[in-house]
């Protein structure tokens, strides 16, 4: 029998600039967002992630209900067979691993009977960019703590299936030793607890790649991640999901080539699925952000910011059809 993959999707279209600028364009529409996600999904109950964002840092409540950044109101997306890939990302500019790890129990305990993948933190090797975790000091320990925190109270819950992991973009040059500095730091223990490791990546936005090339660039990327970051550290035991990937539209990105690249990236990752324990792939994203503007996270859709589908929908749905 084929490998079968977990397929997803990220459904909001909030997004900032490249500098991490203010987000822009239309607010999310939940009635178009649950009708994409059906014709994505194919037929009701066939296993589906919905990704969605939710952050601890110094304003957030301890004790009440957290609602996720985006989309909105998530949880709502979570039915037919679909559940959320949540990710509890960690922006305390104090180093508060203790309220950190509060927050994620909360979090089980709030949505834990429809998630399926609890993220903890959000490209934490990522030291540049004040909107992801890796600016954040103790991030480290958060992960390994809050790993932790989370499969011990989805175990008191008796959530069994909810599976717990981190993730990192491609690990190259001084965070190369990311992930073995996480294992050396955690011991045993942690990872024992780990379900999965995500991979956030995407060939030809940011360095063009031929088209010619994309497909042994995609399985150079894989199998380094595998050999290089996970298998050094002891963690080669682990499935490896793709938690986000896309390819933006735009002035000489056109819609027809954004459909290839899903074809050609989506086509690696089933055919290296079973030699590369590959679990799943989630898109980044449904919409885009604001389709009026020139900026490449502007524009990841697939569909415009009206869901007017492009071509790489139909192509994904597909893909989903034939391998999910």
């Amino acid at each position: 029998m084929p490998h079968r993959l977990l397929f997803g999707v990220y459904p909001g279209g909030v997004a900032g600039d490249d500098s991490g600028g203010p987000a822009s364009g239309p607010p999310d529409d939940p009635d178009r967002v649950a009708e994409a996600l059906d014709r994505l999904q194919g037929r009701p109950g066939r296993p589906f992630l919905v990704r969605a964002y939710t952050g601890f840092d110094e304003t957030t409540r301890l004790g009440g209900p957290h609602p996720t950044a985006t989309p909105q109101d998530a949880r709502r997306y979570a039915v037919r067979g679909r559940h959320l890939d949540l990710v509890a990302q960690y922006r305390s500019a104090a180093g508060d691993v203790d309220g950190y790890c509060r927050f994620l129990r909360e979090l089980v305990e709030q949505y834990g009977a429809v998630t399926r993948t609890l993220q903890v933190t959000e490209e934490p090797n990522d030291t540049a960019n004040p909107i992801l975790d890796g600016c954040y000091p103790s991030v480290r320990d958060a992960i390994v703590r809050g790993v932790s925190a989370a499969k011990e109270r989805a175990r008191e819950l008796g959530y069994d299936e909810l599976r717990v992991g981190f993730n990192t973009t491609p690990l190259f040059g001084p965070s190369a030793s990311f992930i073995s500095e996480l294992t050396a730091l955690g011991g045993p223990a942690f990872v024992g607890e780990l379900d999965y490791v995500g991979l956030d990546f995407f060939p030809d936005v940011f360095r063009p790649v031929a088209p010619a090339g994309l497909a042994s660039a995609v399985e150079g990327l894989l199998r380094h991640h595998r050999d290089t970051a996970l298998t050094p550290a002891g963690l080669g035991h682990l499935p490896l999901h793709i938690t986000e990937h896309g390819w933006p539209t735009g002035e000489e990105r056109p819609p027809h080539r954004q459909a290839e690249v899903v074809a050609t990236v989506v086509g690696a990752v089933v055919e290296l699925a079973e030699e590369l324990s590959l679990s799943g792939y989630t898109h980044f994203a449904l919409r885009d952000a604001d389709s009026s503007q020139p900026g490449l996270f502007h524009r990841f859709g697939l569909t415009t910011d009206d869901y007017t589908r492009k071509p790489a929908f139909d192509t994904y749905r597909t893909l989903i059809d034939r391998h999910g």
